[in-house]
């Protein structure tokens, strides 16, 4: 038996540090929180994608009471980014949260969405760039999917 490791890199930054392409996508996705529609969890999450054209696509998640017929922020952003894309490559995700006091709350994209961003790169043949907001002053930033889901299904 051998034993193997997998290390992942991230930055942590403050948002004041991030260029203006993340600090648009990390604005973009904080006004469309407003978008969420989340009365059972009370726990709202929103996303923007950006092309490489610097077309922005926003995404909030969409909760129902038939559960789990919902769609969370990023998939929405995604698949509308995707379908409106043009030929022009998605690049970067932004994802932000709010709890139901309407705080920040850290909220990394679950596995359905890591996967389907999977399938993004390649289908765009490139990494997303994934900024999670942390907090009110400062973001995490992933340079792939592999950062946050190490072992993807691939066809």
């Amino acid at each position: 038996m051998e034993i193997k490791t997998k290390q992942i890199n991230y930055f942590e930054a403050l948002i004041s540090e991030l260029n203006e392409e993340d600090k648009n996508a990390l604005q973009n996705a904080q006004k469309a929180i407003e978008n969420s529609y989340s009365p059972y969890s009370k726990f709202r999450v929103a996303s923007a994608v950006t092309l490489d054209n610097k077309e922005v696509f926003l995404g909030a998640n969409q909760e129902n009471s038939a559960y789990p017929s919902g769609l969370c922020a990023e998939r929405v952003a995604l698949f509308y980014a995707s379908a409106n894309s043009k030929g022009a490559k998605l690049i970067s995700i932004a994802v932000v949260a709010n709890n139901s006091k309407g705080e920040f709350a850290l909220a990394y994209p679950c596995g359905a969405c890591l996967q389907v961003m999977k399938e993004m790169e390649i289908k765009y043949k490139n990494s997303l760039r994934i900024i999670v907001q942390i907090d009110a002053k400062r973001v995490q930033i992933f340079e792939g999917v592999e950062a946050l889901m190490p072992f993807s299904f691939i066809l």
